[in-house]
């Protein structure tokens, strides 16, 4: 599906995953912006190369990715719109903001915005780049769109048109085209066996239909299975992949890093979107950084990585519900940290930097299939419309379930103190939470900080 229908294609670009990729002269004006060209130097799976060296694939492949599998997307619905909702500068919309999904984004995959305000979601960030300078100006005389409307598809704020509500689902939800390519892409380039999906199965049986009166994308009967391959691909390579214990480890000295240099001033909140991989890590080690920064960068550089010491599992309910809560409270994660190398320090005898032990905490996972399912001739029993749940017997809760079990929380520390932390973290971790308000999830000590 062209972008515009009075343009052709100027040229091609080869694709790992696609073969190729023809673009339009003003989808090429877009990825040709400064903002754009910056998501070629970010990784998409940030440390995973660490593990998998090939997996040095950019966000920026990755966005032409995305955009290619909305315009097909796009494209199957439109040929079902009975009611012409979706005309061709909502199309438009849709395939820019496909395009522009990930301009926000931070270095180093998604660790970074874990810090919470006032670092902004990429989306947020995002949202700004589109309506302002460049890239608002090429939405506007190239694409001739409203470049509210683009950011709105990509970080909403206010309620949609329907036209939009509808596409807004192909771009973020249960059935996006962002996880349609992120995860045979992660996958191949990783060289693992997960990430199989059958895409041009499930994007032809996208369907535009009222679902309990609302305009809803649904798949038809032939979506059925490739939208479970979907999500058991999305477990799979959070099992294997994104949760690997070296990348983890990696996410967070990282995230402890940029946190402390946030904490002392050294770097602002609003610079962060501007960085690529190297130029972060290059900001991070100047002279001007906090002691704990620089280490924690350079070691990052070296391949001196924190190892794992503790794995908590779900079926230590109290201790990981507590630490999992410290997710959404990451002053009082740095807080745990801080006294536990306190502590450790004073069981060896010896001085330990209050870096050396960090507390990985991997994002908790939102598993929704919110997917219907419309049968032209249903079989027995089951009805024109359906949820998928309903029709494959399962539920949100089952994956959550799978989820939660297989999703650790770890206790990392510096080589020469993973035994120590191994033997020793009932007495260093237990009395530092029993001095916790378990009401509030809150911390070990008081801290004023932000972050």
């Amino acid at each position: 599906m062209r972008t515009l229908p009075d343009q052709a294609w100027v040229t091609t670009i080869r694709d790992s995953l696609y073969d190729r990729i023809p673009l339009t002269a003003p989808e090429v004006a877009l990825i040709s912006t400064p903002a754009f060209l910056r998501l070629d130097r970010i990784q998409q799976l940030g440390f995973v190369s660490k593990v998998w060296p090939g997996a040095k694939h950019t966000r920026f492949e990755h966005s032409l990715g995305v955009m290619h599998l909305m315009r097909q997307a796009v494209a199957s619905v439109r040929r079902y719109d009975r009611e012409e909702l979706i005309d061709d500068t909502a199309a438009r919309a849709a395939v820019a903001a496909a395009l522009l999904h990930d301009i926000g984004h931070y270095p180093f995959s998604h660790a970074i915005e874990e810090l919470g305000p006032p670092v902004l979601p990429h989306e947020e960030v995002g949202r700004r780049l589109i309506e302002t300078g460049e890239v608002a100006e090429v939405l506007e005389r190239h694409w001739r769109v409203d470049p509210g409307r683009v950011a709105d598809l990509v970080a909403p704020r206010r309620e949609l048109p329907p036209a939009d509500r509808l596409l807004r689902g192909l771009l973020s939800g249960p059935l996006d085209v962002d996880k349609l390519d992120y995860l045979p892409r992660d996958a191949r380039h990783c060289n693992v066996p997960y990430g199989g999906v059958d895409t041009p199965r499930l994007l032809d049986a996208l369907r535009p239909a009222v679902v309990q009166g609302e305009r809803r994308i649904v798949v038809t009967a032939k979506g059925i299975s490739p939208l479970h391959s979907l999500i058991n691909a999305r477990q799979e390579m959070f099992d294997n992949v994104y949760w690997h214990h070296t990348n983890r480890a990696c996410m967070a000295m990282l995230l402890r890093a940029v946190q402390d240099a946030l904490l002392a001033g050294a770097i602002g909140p609003e610079e962060l979107p501007r960085h690529d991989d190297a130029s972060l890590l290059e900001r991070l080690s100047g002279s001007g950084m906090p002691p704990s920064t620089r280490a924690l960068v350079e070691r990052l550089r070296e391949r001196r990585l924190h190892k794992r010491a503790v794995e908590v599992s779900a079926r230590a309910p109290e201790l990981y519900r507590y630490l999992s809560g410290l997710f959404y409270a990451p002053a009082q994660r740095r807080a745990l940290e801080i006294a536990m190398a306190h502590r450790l320090g004073a069981m060896l005898g010896q001085e330990v930097a209050d870096w050396e032990i960090l507390v990985d905490l991997p994002k908790p996972e939102r598993w929704s299939t919110d997917v219907w399912v419309l049968f032209e001739r249903p079989p027995v029993g089951f009805r024109e419309l359906m949820p998928w749940t309903e029709v494959v017997g399962l539920s949100d809760e089952d994956f959550k379930r799978y989820e939660e079990h297989r999703r650790l929380v770890r206790i990392v520390a510096t080589e020469r103190l993973r035994e120590a932390v191994a033997t020793r973290w009932e007495a260093l971790l237990l009395p530092l939470l029993a001095r916790a308000d378990p009401t509030c999830g809150g911390g070990v000590e008081p801290s004023v900080a932000r972050w």
